[in-house]
C-alpha cells in the first residue's frame, strides 16, 4: 500500500478530535483523539480508499508529494 499521499491534520473543536484529510483522494479522511491516532487511521483509510477504487475500476491518483495551493 502506498501511503505517500499528503495528509493535512488539524484540530476540530466541534468533533473534539484531530482530523486527517487526504486531499489527493476525494472524500478520504479520518480522525483520532490524538495526532498519532489520526495519522494511523488515515493510513488505514488510504488503503481502503484505494481498494474500493480498484474494485470499482476507478483511476487512482499517484502521490504528488507536496501539493501547491493557489
Amino acid at each position: 500500500m502506498d501511503t505517500r499521499y499528503e495528509i493535512i491534520i488539524y484540530w476540530s473543536k466541534e468533533d473534539d478530535s484531530f482530523v486527517a484529510e487526504v486531499p489527493e483522494l476525494p472524500g478520504c479522511m479520518a480522525d483520532g483523539k490524538t495526532y498519532q491516532e489520526a495519522v494511523a487511521q488515515a493510513e488505514i483509510v488510504i488503503g481502503e480508499w484505494i481498494a474500493v477504487a480498484e474494485e470499482l475500476g476507478r483511476s487512482i491518483p499517484q502521490p504528488a508529494g507536496r501539493l501547491a495551493y493557489a
